[in-house]
């Protein structure tokens, strides 16, 4: 595992090695505050990014290492028509690891083609984000328990949402897991997903249009934003944005012990009054990221170590 670049990726014994070491580290922080002393992280992020860039960072920085890199296209010589080959191959020589965010898909696969170090896709368009899939298993175990016997909900944009896709396959290959894909009917989750996750696996879901008809049968309930430009007219969208919006009124119906994630930014589908919900989990997932993101970073340069 000398890249990572989509979550299947990795089997599910290193998806377990690595959230153990994820817990491990959350548990003796100052154990691994040197680990990678004398290690530099290039974080190459041609498109803008809040979280993910900055777990990346702290992340490095809280394991002893330097950072060095930039945070959009416009800071770097793709400016000038450098390919993303050519990056890749020069940055290789400056840092020992690369954290890289494209708005082209594949553009991380192909990096990791002609890269000299490893090369962790922080997402590519809306193909895929596997650094939030670990995330989002990291914080699924930790408020579960567990990562298999539940029944999880996803809302919002199932359709062009990388973090959906990424998770419905790393989950599908964890047992007793029933899907609730609940979206306008312009946002369904892609053919592919059904046909190459769900039915090829012979794994339980079902499609539906509103939260309230499935809320009291979730265990999680996974959000994502509904997206104005993703429509057609402006018409549909008024017409849906608020079905898909999150509140106390909708919870009424919910499990005392619902988890409620999000892979974050937020807009206004998850009203600011259930942060105080104990059972919304979303900041504690954003800080999950960092601690799974160290993870990933030791098991990487350990391998790289050992070619």
């Amino acid at each position: 595992m000398k890249h990572l670049i989509d979550s299947t990726d990795l089997s599910v014994e290193e998806i377990d090695s690595i959230l153990n070491l994820a817990q491990h580290i959350i548990d003796n922080k100052e154990d691994y505050s040197e680990v990678c002393k004398g290690k530099k992280l290039a974080t190459l992020f041609f498109e803008p990014s809040t979280r993910t860039r900055l777990s990346f960072e702290a992340a490095m920085m809280e394991l002893g290492g330097n950072v060095l890199g930039f945070s959009s296209a416009d800071s770097s010589s793709a400016t000038k028509g450098e390919s993303v080959g050519d990056t890749i191959r020069v940055v290789g020589c400056y840092a020992d690891i690369i954290a890289m965010r494209h708005p082209k898909e594949g553009a991380p696969m192909f990096g990791a083609m002609v890269s000299s170090v490893p090369i962790i896709n922080a997402g590519d368009g809306g193909h895929n984000h596997p650094t939030q899939t670990l995330t989002d298993l990291l914080t699924i175990k930790r408020e579960k328990g567990r990562l298999d016997n539940f029944t999880i909900g996803l809302c919002g944009d199932l359709k062009f949402g990388r973090t959906v896709h990424s998770l419905i396959k790393a989950l599908s290959r964890y047992k007793n897991i029933k899907y609730i894909l609940i979206s306008p009917k312009e946002l369904r989750v892609p053919d592919y997903i059904i046909t190459e996750v769900f039915e090829k696996n012979n794994i339980e879901y079902r499609e539906v249009s509103t939260m309230e008809e499935v809320m009291e049968e979730l265990d999680i309930i996974y959000m994502t934003r509904v997206q104005k430009e993703r429509f057609f007219n402006e018409a549909d969208y008024v017409r849906l944005k608020d079905t898909y919006i999150l509140d106390e009124t909708k919870l009424k119906y919910a499990k005392k012990d619902l988890s409620i994630l999000h892979p974050l930014p937020r807009v206004n589908e998850i009203s600011t009054k259930v942060d105080d919900d104990p059972r919304a989990c979303y900041f504690r997932q954003a800080l999950n990221g960092k601690y799974v993101r160290m993870a990933l970073i030791i098991t990487l340069l350990e391998n790289a170590g050992r070619e």
